[in-house]
């Protein structure tokens, strides 16, 4: 009986030191990634394929994306490239420790952006379409995601006492992803 329980209490060390060695390569991982400070140590030219998914089907562009310095410490450019065709924006530092910054068109439309556990997130209303955009800043990569609701398929649910809230629920009709790997 003390040999089972000898040997149980090692395969249970064994089993603990394993986790606890798994977690410290996650540790070690995650402060690597918050060493890094955005937009600064992400700057460069990505490239990749934009697969984008609707309801009438799918369909695959070259797309890339380039993050510069500027004479400026809080503004950069950005730009995004879709089958070889620019939308030349700029990346302004609105309060970069708490993650605020602002995606400036260059003609007038300014969209608020947040950062967060490494993405850019976005969201906002155009031509009667909502837009959730995440840019996931990774080592060599950026995955890309723009996500389409438009606003006039609304389905109202809920609502149908005092204690239930209406609730409006925005069918997604478009799906657009990207891995965009760093060019050295």
């Amino acid at each position: 009986m003390k040999l089972v329980k000898f040997i149980l209490l090692i395969n249970s060390i064994l089993i603990l030191g394993c986790n606890s060695t798994k977690k410290n390569s996650n540790i070690s991982s995650e402060e690597k990634n918050k060493t890094l400070i955005f937009p600064n140590d992400y700057t460069g030219i990505y490239k990749g394929t934009l697969f984008i998914k609707t309801l009438k089907g799918k369909q695959e562009i070259p797309m890339e994306y380039h993050l510069k310095k500027t004479d400026s410490s809080h503004k950069y450019e950005y730009s995004l490239i879709y089958n070889n065709q620019p939308r030349n924006y700029t990346l302004v530092i609105k309060d970069q420790k708490n993650g605020l910054f602002n995606i400036d068109e260059n003609n007038g439309i300014i969209l608020p952006s947040y950062y967060h556990k490494n993405t850019l997130h976005s969201f906002f209303e155009v031509q009667g379409n909502l837009l959730n955009t995440r840019m996931e800043f990774l080592d060599d990569k950026v995955a890309f995601e723009i996500i389409f609701a438009p606003t006039l398929q609304k389905i109202k649910t809920g609502g149908i006492a005092d204690s239930i809230p209406k609730v409006y629920g925005y069918p997604i009709t478009v799906f657009q992803t990207a891995t965009l790997i760093k060019q050295l």
